[in-house]
């Protein structure tokens, strides 16, 4: 759990990294933020594939299922939002979750790997 805590803390370090070089060099191309942006899907990927493997051996675990149950209610607001009807207190929640959900993974991580 050590090791997949450090993993996710590497992650997260490289893209908030990237995004704060690109502010602070103030470069005109924004190849910086552009980079560290691009980085969070493979975030996301990340924490989910690790929150599906962790629900796998752990079933049990509430705080694992609160988990994935949201990142299903960001899936569903996506899809509704894009291919049913557009609703805008949708794409508030499809914008809020994953900044919600990557924290809540990290806190969730980093207890499981302190206990």
């Amino acid at each position: 759990m050590k090791i997949l805590n450090c993993i996710n803390i590497f992650l997260v370090g490289i893209s908030i990294i990237l995004i704060a070089l690109g502010f602070i060099t103030k470069e005109s191309s924004g190849n910086l933020i552009g980079h560290g942006l691009m980085f969070t899907p493979i975030i996301g990927l990340f924490q989910v594939v690790s929150g599906v493997s962790l629900l796998f051996f752990d079933p049990k675990d509430n705080m694992l299922k609160w988990y994935l149950s949201g990142v299903c209610l960001f899936f569903f607001c996506w899809i509704c939002n894009s291919n049913i009807i557009y609703m805008p207190i949708l794409e508030f929640t499809q914008f809020a979750l994953p900044p919600i959900l990557a924290i809540y993974f990290s806190v969730l991580i980093y207890k499981k790997a302190n206990i």
